[in-house]
Order: C-alpha cells, then sequence, then structure tokens
C-alpha cells in the first residue's frame, strides 16, 4: 500500500514538472510564466433572460485582509434604468475574488435587509501567481428585498498573520434584468421575512448550539408561507460527517477524533413544535483534509452552499392570529442527549403569501405527526485485531395536514410530509491509520395545496471517503473521495422546479513540512442540470495537479465555445496551508 502511493507521487511530481514545461513551450518558450490559477466550481450558469435589457452596478469592492469583526456594510439602492424596482425578470450577483499568498478557506455571508441571500466560501490560495475566481448567483427568488433600498453586508471574516498572508480582493455586482412581454415580470412573494440575528454590523446568521429563537408577528391575511435555511457545519462540526458515536471513542487513540457521531438533523420548530427538518449536505470546503484535491475545480457547493425549504403552511392557521409566534433552528445528533460540538452556522427566511381581501385567515390544524427527534441506532465494535467499525443509522416521518380558509372564502387542504432515511459506516483500520467512511441519505420532503405539488426535494447525498495516514506521525496522508448530490427540487410555486445531478471523484496527496506543505491531486466532476423552464446545462471535467485534462459543456444554458488560451495553466510549485482535519485541534475558521 505504501509503496503504490510512493510511485503515484512521484509521478505526480513528474507530471506538474512536465505540465509547466509545456506551458511554456506553449506559450513560445520555456520562461514563459503560467498564468494565475482559475478556480470554480461546477454549477450549471444561472437560467436568466440574456437577451433582455440589463442594469448592472458595482454593490461593493474590498481587500478582506485582516477583516474578524469588521464586514463590509453599503447601502443599496435599486436602479431605475430597467424598469420600475421589483418588475424585472431576474436578478444575479457576480463575485469576482483574487488572491495570492497563503491563506485558509473562509466562509463568507452575504446579507440584504437581514436576510441571509448566499452563503459561499473561499478556495485556498497559495504563493506564486495567485489565484482568481468567479462565481454568479441568481437572487431572482429575493426579487422583493431588492426592490427598496438597504443595507447589504458581506461578511468574509480573514486573518493575516505569520505564515497566513493571503488577502482576498473582491468585489460584487449586482446585475438587473428588465421585463418584457419576452420576459414577464418574475413571480415573486408578497413579503419576505429574515430569520435572522437581524443585525446591521455583520452578518445575521447565529452560531449554533443552543438552538437561535426569533419572535415573528406574520400578517393576518397570510395564506401560504415557504421557509429556506441556511445551515453549515464549521469549527469543531465542519467534519460532523466524520465524527465518532461517543460510546466508541474509547477505542481510537487521543486526538484523532471528534465525537457526539457523524448524524446531524438541522430542526426548524414553531412555538416548540417541530414544523420541519432538514437533512444537511456534506459541503467539504478547500481547506478540508488535502487541499490540493480542490485545485482548481472546488468541491461541489463550496462557492455556493445548498440551501434547504420547507411548506410551513399547515401552521397559518396558528400564525395568522396577529400574534407574535416562536421561530427556532438548531442542529441535532443521534446520541442520547441530542447535542453536538461547535458550531453550526444557521439562519432563515419566510416567503408569506396573503390574501387580497386583506382579511383575517382561519382554518385549523387536521394532523401533526412530528416527533421531536428522528429514530437513531447506533452499532458496531472492535474486531480482535483492534480495528472499529460501527454504523449510525436514521429515518424520519413527518406529516402534517391542515384546513386553510382565506378571507376571500377559498378553502384549501395543505398536506406538508417529509421521509429520510441515513446511514454512515466507518472503519478505522490499522489503529486509526485508515479511517475509511460511506454515507447514505436520500429523501422524498412534499407539500400539496388542494391536490397540486407546493414544494417537493427528493435527494440522495452518497458520500465514500478513504483517509490513509502513511506513517505514524501523521505527517503524509492520502485521501480519495467519491461524493454526489442529486437533488430534484421544487422550493416553492413560484421557482422552476429543477433537477441536478453531480458526480465528484477526487483523490490527493499530501506532506507536512518545516517552511511549506506540499501535496498534489486530482479531481473529476461529473455534472447534469435541467429544469422546467426547459433550461439544460451538463460539464465534464477533470483536473490533474492544477491543469485541466478535460472540459466538455452543453446544453442551452453552456456558454459559447472559446478558442484555447496560447498559455495554459501549469502546476507550479506552491506550498500550502495547514489543512483541517476531522481530528481535535484548533478551530481554524
Amino acid at each position: 500500500m505504501t509503496a503504490y502511493f510512493l510511485v503515484r507521487r512521484i509521478l505526480g511530481v513528474l507530471l506538474a514538472v512536465q505540465t509547466v514545461w509545456f506551458a511554456g513551450f506553449q506559450g513560445g518558450g520555456i520562461g514563459v510564466r503560467a498564468q494565475r490559477l482559475v478556480d470554480f466550481q461546477v454549477a450549471q450558469p444561472p437560467p436568466v433572460p440574456h437577451d433582455a435589457n440589463q442594469c448592472t452596478i458595482q454593490v461593493l469592492q474590498r481587500d478582506f485582509a485582516f477583516s474578524f469583526g469588521m464586514a463590509e456594510i453599503v447601502q443599496l439602492e435599486p436602479p431605475t434604468d430597467c424598469g420600475p424596482p421589483g418588475s424585472w425578470a431576474a436578478i444575479t450577483l457576480n463575485f469576482t475574488v483574487t488572491s495570492n499568498g497563503t491563506q485558509f478557506d473562509r466562509l463568507g455571508i452575504f446579507t440584504f435587509q437581514n436576510v441571509e441571500i448566499w452563503r459561499t466560501s473561499t478556495p485556498e490560495p497559495t504563493r506564486g501567481d495567485g489565484i482568481i475566481w468567479e462565481y454568479i448567483k441568481d437572487v431572482t427568488r429575493y426579487m422583493p428585498l431588492f426592490a427598496k433600498p438597504g443595507t447589504f453586508i458581506l461578511q468574509l471574516d480573514n486573518l493575516i498573520q505569520e505564515g497566513l498572508d493571503g488577502v482576498y480582493s473582491t468585489v460584487l455586482h449586482a446585475t438587473y434584468y428588465a421585463s418584457s412581454d419576452k420576459h414577464p415580470p418574475a413571480q415573486q412573494s408578497d413579503l419576505i421575512v429574515p430569520l435572522s440575528t437581524l443585525r446591521n454590523d455583520t452578518g445575521n446568521d447565529a452560531s449554533v448550539p443552543p438552538g437561535f429563537s426569533i419572535d415573528v408577528t406574520l400578517p393576518q391575511n397570510t395564506v401560504e408561507v415557504y421557509a429556506e435555511l441556511y445551515a453549515s457545519g464549521n469549527g469543531q462540526e465542519e467534519f460532523w460527517y466524520f465524527s465518532v458515536p461517543d460510546q466508541f471513542l474509547p477505542d481510537i487513540p487521543d486526538g484523532l477524533a471528534l465525537g457526539q457521531g457523524p448524524f446531524r438533523e438541522v430542526r426548524l420548530l414553531i412555538d416548540g413544535q417541530v414544523a420541519g427538518v432538514v437533512f444537511p449536505y456534506a459541503t467539504i470546503f478547500t481547506g478540508g483534509f488535502t487541499p490540493p484535491c480542490w485545485r482548481p475545480i472546488t468541491s461541489f457547493g463550496a462557492l455556493d452552499l445548498p440551501t434547504y425549504f420547507l411548506d410551513v403552511t399547515p401552521f397559518v392557521p396558528l400564525l395568522a392570529d396577529g400574534q407574535a409566534h416562536n421561530f427556532t433552528i438548531d442542529v441535532v445528533s443521534a446520541e442520547s442527549d441530542h447535542t453536538i460540538l461547535q458550531n453550526w452556522f444557521v439562519s432563515g427566511n419566510l416567503q408569506v403569501f396573503t390574501d387580497p381581501s386583506g382579511q383575517p385567515t382561519t382554518g385549523k390544524m387536521l394532523r401533526v405527526d412530528n416527533q421531536p427527534f428522528a429514530k437513531t441506532k447506533s452499532e458496531g465494535g472492535l474486531d480482535r485485531n483492534g480495528d472499529l467499525r460501527f454504523t449510525v443509522s436514521a429515518s424520519r416521518s413527518i406529516h402534517i395536514e391542515s384546513e386553510i380558509v382565506s378571507g376571500g372564502n377559498k378553502t384549501s387542504h395543505v398536506t406538508w410530509t417529509q421521509q429520510y432515511a441515513y446511514s454512515s459506516a466507518q472503519q478505522w483500520l490499522n489503529n486509526s491509520l485508515i479511517q475509511n467512511m460511506q454515507q447514505t441519505a436520500s429523501g422524498v420532503f412534499t407539500s400539496s395545496h388542494d391536490n397540486q405539488a407546493a414544494v417537493r426535494d427528493r435527494f440522495s447525498y452518497p458520500l465514500n471517503i478513504n483517509f490513509t495516514n502513511l506513517n505514524t506521525n501523521f505527517t503524509d496522508w492520502f485521501t480519495s473521495f467519491d461524493h454526489s448530490y442529486n437533488r430534484d427540487l421544487l422550493p416553492m410555486p413560484i421557482i422552476a422546479r429543477s433537477v441536478i445531478n453531480n458526480r465528484q471523484l477526487a483523490d490527493g496527496f499530501f506532506h507536512l513540512q518545516t517552511g511549506g506543505n506540499v501535496g498534489n491531486g486530482t479531481n473529476s466532476n461529473v455534472f447534469n442540470y435541467k429544469d422546467d423552464a426547459g433550461n439544460t446545462y451538463s460539464r465534464r471535467v477533470n483536473a490533474e495537479f492544477n491543469v485541466i485534462t478535460l472540459d466538455q459543456q452543453s446544453g442551452s444554458l453552456a456558454p459559447a465555445p472559446e478558442p484555447s488560451p496560447l498559455v495554459v495553466q501549469g502546476a507550479s510549485s506552491t506550498t500550502f496551508s495547514t489543512p483541517r482535519l476531522p481530528r481535535i485541534g484548533p478551530d481554524n475558521v
């Protein structure tokens, strides 16, 4: 096993050197400098009307150096050159970042009108030619916020210190697409209510545990409510999916594992009752495990973390009484006390639809089957040779049903159901030098309003990781990943249903050493997208040692082919910051 990895490492170094030579040859000479590394997350281009009249404005520009607690705060005014505010066909944000040096990846929180509208993270830069990335985010569903002036905040906490000198230089633009007969105004809710800290000096996400709570009063003529939740594990919870149940921690050498098990459930409670739950996708940030794996293709979701949608319309008979109601977001485990480590960042919003009559909504909740916690089981133990094997499984079923009567005397029957199944198997072998995990998670969340689909989320997030330490000093290791994101999603009735199937295979070697860590990696990503509006996009892209070796794009959203550059992206000599690992140690967040 060790010999295999050693040969692989030598071949990787030779290929990297060969690639740099080839880049110089293509550019006309050995001395040609490699261009700045372009990092990217594979994703569909936003399905917006590019032939519409467009108005683009710069929202902010900022170099994030030592920026802990110092968010960028600006006032954003809606443009009027593309029609009356709020009449647009679409809105996008374009975020472009450059960096040079050594730095950890950092979490980015975009907040507008006290509502989190985008959660991202930064690829890890390295010293040399530096890196650049651009991501275009569709924020059309937040149009009621953009239709009026408000405070826009980007929280990007960065740290400059010895060994970490990478500055993130950012610029953000917003583009508004004018509506027309060909491109009608985007559908939108009547009101967006933040489930956030409501702060005006930083991002509005909250750290849990404990749970985050806020009191909300909705209009009495509310007839539909849809919740969107943001949630990501950070600090000791960054590798939640690789944690070990407390009962098995004594079987693992000290310091090699974190506890509380590998199962996490994000819950939304209304007045203490479970209104809906989320099974989170395991986002791997670019500093995780083996950073060379995520250059130049980031791990899927790293630049645009997924969000989760719940239909809380069945609670309208309760919420439309004109009184304040408590909304709580928390994260629980499969341990007996359901606690987790520190910390998850959470926030959310409510998209509210009201009845035009203005009269109060009435109704009654007919059925509430919502146990506080999922059914879970942990089992396993030690083999005769000391290897540890265990499995944690969980399942969940929710059914909430209501009758809702609008002020205009329309009666609706609303049903919200959630079902999922989860299993995580782990093997800690050879005195825990080899750590394997196989996680499967799938589910179906559906709601119907008078037998018409309102929300649908059919998902499958399989994840397999092999993490092999090549010596007992834990200075050399090899990691391989098989990570998929399969989701058939109708977030709410005003947004087109879409289907994404993504599979990412990556592996890499890493070596810790004084004076600069080194490593290499490969990445293969196959992505397919389609939606009910008829848009399609497919991409197959491979990278080896910083070099794109295959890139095929097709579909109605695919960009026009571009001529090949004279200088290919080369694998220049780089050093990396210390990776974050699923072990006990300082929190590099």
